[in-house]
C-alpha cells in the first residue's frame, strides 16, 4: 500500500504560480511512477502530468506544456507539480497518483490521494 497526501493548493490570481506537493508513505515510493490528474466541477478527471520512477520520462497534457513542471524527490518520498502562468481553466481539484507504470490514463494508477483544490481567479 502507498498512501498519498497532496498539499499546496489554494486561491491564486490568473498568471500566478503554485507548487503542489504529494507526500508518499508506505511502500517504496521510488519504485512507482507518479501522475497528477485534475477534476473540474461537472467534468471528468483528466490527466495533467506524469513522471517515471527515476525522472527520466515526463509527460504532459498539451494544455499545460510550458507552464507546469512535474518532478520528484525519491529521497523525500515526495512528488511535485510546479504550476506557473495559471489560467482560470486550471481551476480544479488536483490529485496525485502512484502506479507501476507511467501513463496518462486513470487505470494505470493504483493509489490516489484525496486531492487539493486549486482556484484561479481573474
Amino acid at each position: 500500500q502507498v498512501q498519498l497526501l497532496e498539499s499546496g493548493g489554494g486561491l491564486v490570481q490568473a498568471g500566478g504560480s503554485l507548487r503542489l506537493s504529494c507526500a508518499a508513505s508506505g511502500r517504496t515510493f521510488s519504485s512507482y511512477a507518479m501522475g497528477w490528474f485534475r477534476q473540474a466541477p461537472g467534468k471528468e478527471r483528466e490527466f495533467v502530468a506524469a513522471i517515471n520512477w527515476n525522472s527520466r520520462r515526463k509527460y504532459y497534457t498539451d494544455s499545460v506544456k510550458g507552464r507546469f513542471t512535474i518532478s520528484r524527490d525519491n529521497a523525500k518520498n515526495t512528488g511535485y507539480l510546479q504550476m506557473n502562468s495559471l489560467k482560470n481553466e486550471d481551476t480544479a481539484v488536483y490529485y496525485c497518483a502512484a502506479g507501476s507504470a507511467v501513463g496518462g490514463t486513470i487505470g494505470v494508477y493504483e493509489y490516489w490521494g484525496q486531492g487539493t483544490q486549486v482556484t484561479v481567479s481573474s
